[in-house]
């Protein structure tokens, strides 16, 4: 198994390379996968990577999935009503996830997203990396907003990828969802 070094390093090369064009697409977006145990690793390295992507002449910039998912809730009309009815089941995790996941899933955060591409979208030196996929849990999967986006990516997006390869195009986020393979992006494991 390659250390997440030498992923990093192969992540470069497609990077500088670009992508072909095959059969699933050809848009810039490149999966680094990392086995769910070394998330903290990936976020501890992730500094020394942008400085290596930065050093070679590329502009870095960052989507936080998690801080979206913050930064959306926080601001939420909802949040009141949120707050009273979990006041009354405060037990209930299933009630509170379906109430976010709801709230998620109305295209919010593929539209934070898709702002931050279309901020980023004249800079042919820009590389957006997705970070805190785990956020995601148990409301959205990453793949529902990158098909929803197809079309949009126009610089080398990379996405940190908590989970399991289990072939060419199938993946299992953080490890113990159903096996996906609706991912039209390179997968680099």
């Amino acid at each position: 198994m390659p250390s997440l070094n030498e992923k990093f390093d192969r992540l470069k090369k497609h990077i500088i390379t670009g992508r072909e064009l095959d059969h699933a697409s050809h848009e810039p977006i490149y999966y680094l996968i990392f086995p769910p145990k070394q998330i903290l690793e990936v976020k501890h390295r992730l500094a020394a990577w942008e400085a290596q992507l930065r050093n070679e002449g590329w502009k870095v910039e960052k989507f936080s999935i998690a801080q979206s998912i913050d930064e959306l809730l926080e601001h939420s009309p909802l949040m009141k009503f949120w707050i009273k009815e979990d006041k009354k089941e405060p037990l209930n995790w299933s009630k509170t996830n379906q109430a976010i996941g709801n709230y998620l899933s109305d295209e919010r955060l593929t539209n934070k997203l898709r702002e931050k591409l279309t901020q980023i979208s004249q800079d042919e030196n820009s590389v957006l990396f997705i970070t805190d996929l785990e956020a995601l849990h148990p409301y959205l999967r990453i793949g529902v907003i990158e098909n929803s986006l197809i079309g949009e990516f126009k610089q080398p997006t990379v996405i940190f990828y908590p989970g399991i390869s289990t072939g060419k195009t199938n993946l299992k986020f953080l490890g113990f969802y159903p096996e996906d393979g609706n991912y039209r992006s390179v997968h680099i494991d």
